[in-house]
């Protein structure tokens, strides 16, 4: 399996991927530059963390421009894993695969600090092997996390299934405290329908390692690679 990780002007969080994918998991991986067309060659695809493009108008709303996001949807589309962390997220939101928004913390401060996140599915690529109500320890670092969706949005997500983390306390207890940007729902990650795009806030990237803290990013990547997605 190889690992695609995606490169726009702005971008930060690509060289912490790319550690975790060289040093820690040691799996085949590669950039790809935001002026690329083509992912062609790649089994997953990484939207990392940052400010794309200076997250000038909004967070991602240029960056969904770039030429690299019409290859990404078409492979999102045809059933190729995505992931997108923290500025990633937005991306996604922004090119429409996935719903709702990620607005300014409810603080209006910059957030970086470690939270906990309870674990609401297991039947996406990414958390197959993490039991629901897991609780795992990953840092944020945002200042627009707050995740935000219509009532009807919100409603399809719950039906559908399609809430996979939410913020919450150390034993899994989901209360207004653990929230840290004022996510609506305690909401940290979403998929799309199809369960094949994740979007979160947290960076599992910077929890893959005991030296950093915590492992528990870790569980996201191997999940995807015990169960490895024939396309």
């Amino acid at each position: 399996m190889k690992w695609g990780v995606l490169i726009f002007p702005g971008t930060w969080s690509h060289q912490d991927f790319a550690h975790v994918f060289q040093d820690v998991l040691e799996v085949e991986w590669g950039y790809l530059w935001h002026k690329e067309t083509s992912v062609a060659g790649y089994d997953c695809l990484i939207l990392p963390g940052g400010f794309a493009h200076g997250d000038y108008l909004r967070c991602g709303a240029i960056a969904r421009f770039s030429p690299i996001m019409d290859a990404v949807v078409r492979f999102a589309r045809e059933g190729g894993p995505v992931m997108g962390s923290c500025n990633g997220f937005q991306i996604l939101c922004e090119a429409g695969l996935l719903p709702g928004a990620l607005l300014r913390n409810d603080s209006l401060q910059y957030r970086c600090r470690w939270v906990h996140i309870r674990t609401e599915r297991c039947d996406t690529p990414f958390t197959r092997t993490v039991p629901p109500g897991q609780v795992l320890k990953i840092p944020i670092s945002h200042g627009e996390g707050r995740y935000y969706a219509s009532p009807e949005t919100l409603a399809g997500l719950r039906s559908n299934g399609q809430i996979v983390f939410r913020y919450g306390t150390p034993d899994g207890q989901i209360t207004d405290e653990a929230n840290p940007n004022g996510s609506l729902e305690n909401i940290a990650g979403i998929c799309n329908e199809g369960r094949n795009v994740l979007g979160l806030m947290p960076h599992p990237e910077r929890a893959s390692e005991t030296l950093l803290g915590s492992e528990d990013g870790r569980l996201l990547f191997e999940g995807l690679l015990a169960g490895a997605l024939p396309r």
